[in-house]
């Protein structure tokens, strides 16, 4: 069966790299006309913009614009309505762990600038997108949560998992709350994913050698497979499913 999205359109924040960044081409590639996201770097931003438009021929707008930030977060969404008469899907994708800091060294600039990034930004933007759901009694809201959002995270990384597991707990509130206008909301939680910035900056090389024995599947994941994953919640293939957390992990964790 082949995913078709033609006439569709996403939002995918937090998408000029990584996993936000193969959301982007992987809902592009099926046909969705996508606007992606990141918080500075325009030209590097609209370079992955052309390069994905170019790979898939879907329209790609590039917006940068801080989404923790309300009248910048609606940028996201005036762009979207330049491409198309509606919003079809919102991937809150932005996030980060920003840095290892330890609650006994708690930094309230660090601890808001997490809760900022990672949670707020999502509050913001379905904020934003909601009217429109509404009114076409129709929509996807993916949001990005985390392995760490049920383990705790690694070291340093109590801010993150508690953001992380506040998104969680914000995608079945917000599921609650869109579902009388036929709005799926349900959110993936990636594990282990190489070749990211994320791993790339805060992990220790010894952790990535040894992470693919301790995981069943026998290695580690890559953005491919979130975004493989958000692909199916953002189709109609999930039109029956809402409040739910996909875990993709490889069996690293198992809920």
């Amino acid at each position: 069966m082949e995913i078709k999205m033609n006439n569709k359109t996403a939002i995918v924040t937090g998408s000029i790299q990584g996993i936000g960044r193969e959301i982007a081409r992987i809902l592009a590639s099926c046909g969705a006309n996508v606007v992606i996201n990141n918080h500075r770097e325009l030209e590097r931003l609209q370079q992955v913009a052309d390069e994905i438009a170019k790979e898939t021929g879907s329209k790609v707008k590039a917006v940068v614009a801080d989404v923790t930030k309300k009248e910048e977060a609606q940028k996201l969404i005036d762009a979207a309505l330049e491409m198309g008469d509606t919003i079809d899907i919102l991937v809150n994708n932005a996030g980060g762990l920003i840095g290892r800091v330890p609650v006994a060294e708690f930094d309230e600039n660090h601890f808001q600038t997490v809760v900022n990034v990672n949670m707020k930004s999502a509050f913001l933007m379905s904020h934003l997108v909601i009217p429109y759901f509404k009114k076409q009694n129709s929509g996807k809201v993916i949001n990005l949560s985390s392995q760490a959002a049920h383990d705790g995270g690694g070291p340093g990384a109590a801010a993150y998992a508690a953001a992380k597991g506040a998104i969680w707990t914000f995608t079945k509130s917000l599921a609650k709350e869109l579902a009388p206008f036929k709005v799926n909301v349900n959110c993936v939680s990636p594990g282990f994913i190489g070749s990211t910035a994320f791993h790339n900056t805060f992990t220790p090389k010894e952790v990535h050698e040894k992470m693919p024995k301790m995981i069943p599947l026998g290695r580690v994941g890559e953005p491919l497979d979130i975004a493989r994953a958000v692909l199916f919640l953002a189709s109609e293939l999930s039109d029956y499913i809402t409040g739910q957390s996909l875990e993709v992990n490889g069996g690293l964790y198992m809920p």
